[in-house]
C-alpha cells in the first residue's frame, strides 16, 4: 500500500482524507504538478517548482511550504514507496472553508497532497509504436497557461479519442492546434524543422517542452515557434508530443492519416533519446 502526503503527514493511502469543504473539491480551485522519476531521481524538478509558484501567483493562492521542503517531501515519498521509475503527483488547493464563491485568501490554509505512481517512462509502448491522435474543438477556459485541476474537458477529450480508436486528442481553436489534452504538440516539417505553438494563455508552458527546445538549440536542430493547422500536421514528416510522464511521444497518425510510414520517425526518436540523456544528467 502506498504512503501519501497530506498536509504535513505521511499516511497510508486508505487513511488519507481531505475536507468536503475544500475549494479544490467544490470549485476546482487548485493547481498541480507532475514530476517524473527515473532511477529514483527527479527530472526537471526546479522547473516544476517554479511553474507551481507561477500558477499560485496567477490565482492569488498562498504558498506556505518552501522549495526545500517540497523537494524533501518528494524524496521521502520516493523512498517510502520504492519508486525507481514513475511520477510524483502534487496538488495544492486554496484550502477548506464553508462553501461560498467569495473567499479571503488570508483566512485559508492551502491543502497540499502528494502521491506517487510506479510506471515505466523510458521503455514504453508509446515510444516503440507511437500514438494515434484525433482532433477535437478546444472548448477550455481562457487561462490554459495556469496548471489548474480543471481537467474535465481534457478527460472527456481523451475518452472521445478512445471512442474513435485513437490514443489521445489535439485540440483546435480558431483553426489552429493549441495543444494535446495533457501535453504540448509538435510537428516536424518536410525540411526537418521542429514546429510548436508559441507560449500564450492558450497553452500550458510545458516543462518538457522548454527543456526539449533548449536541448534542440544546443544541438543545432531548427525550432520554429508558430501556429500550425491540423491540415499542416497531417502533411508533416513527423509529429510528437511532450509531457513530464511521456517525455517525447511519437505521433504516427492524425485523424486517420499516417505520418512517417505509421511508425515513430527518426527526428522524434532522436529528440527523445537526447531529452532522456540530458535530463538524467540534471536529475536530482
Amino acid at each position: 500500500m502506498r504512503t501519501v502526503y497530506v498536509n504535513g503527514a505521511y499516511v497510508p493511502e486508505n487513511e488519507a482524507t481531505v475536507s468536503v469543504f475544500d475549494r479544490g473539491f467544490l470549485f476546482g480551485d487548485g493547481i498541480y504538478e507532475v514530476a517524473a522519476v527515473v532511477g529514483g531521481k527527479l527530472i526537471d524538478f526546479p522547473a516544476h517548482t517554479a511553474r507551481l509558484h507561477r500558477s499560485a501567483n496567477e490565482l492569488g493562492m498562498r504558498f506556505t511550504v518552501s522549495d526545500e521542503e517540497l523537494l524533501a517531501i518528494h524524496r521521502e515519498l520516493i523512498s517510502r514507496n520504492g519508486v525507481d521509475e514513475g511520477v510524483v503527483y502534487l496538488q495544492m488547493t486554496r484550502g477548506a472553508i464553508d462553501r461560498d464563491f467569495m473567499f479571503d485568501t488570508e483566512k485559508l490554509t492551502p491543502t497540499l497532497v502528494l502521491f506517487t505512481q510506479n510506471r515505466p517512462l523510458v521503455d514504453t509502448g508509446v515510444a516503440k509504436a507511437g500514438m494515434k491522435i484525433v482532433s477535437i474543438p478546444d472548448l477550455r477556459w481562457g487561462r490554459c497557461d495556469i496548471k489548474t485541476v480543471q481537467l474535465l474537458y481534457p478527460s472527456l477529450g481523451k475518452m472521445e479519442a478512445k471512442s474513435r480508436g485513437a490514443d489521445d486528442a489535439w485540440m483546435v481553436r480558431d483553426g489552429v492546434v493549441t495543444e494535446g489534452t495533457s501535453n504540448n504538440a509538435f510537428i516536424v516539417t518536410q525540411e526537418g524543422a521542429i514546429v510548436t505553438r508559441p507560449l500564450s494563455p492558450s497553452i500550458l508552458p510545458g516543462i518538457t517542452r522548454a527543456a526539449l527546445m533548449d536541448y534542440s538549440a544546443v544541438s543545432g536542430t531548427p525550432v520554429e515557434e508558430r501556429e500550425f493547422t491540423i491540415e499542416e500536421a497531417r502533411n508533416a514528416a513527423e509529429a510528437f508530443i511532450t509531457s513530464a510522464s511521456v517525455f517525447v511521444g511519437p505521433v504516427v497518425s492524425i485523424d486517420g492519416v499516417e505520418l512517417s510510414g505509421g511508425k515513430p520517425g527518426p527526428v522524434t526518436l532522436g529528440l527523445r533519446k537526447q531529452y532522456i540523456e540530458e535530463s538524467l544528467k540534471r536529475a536530482i
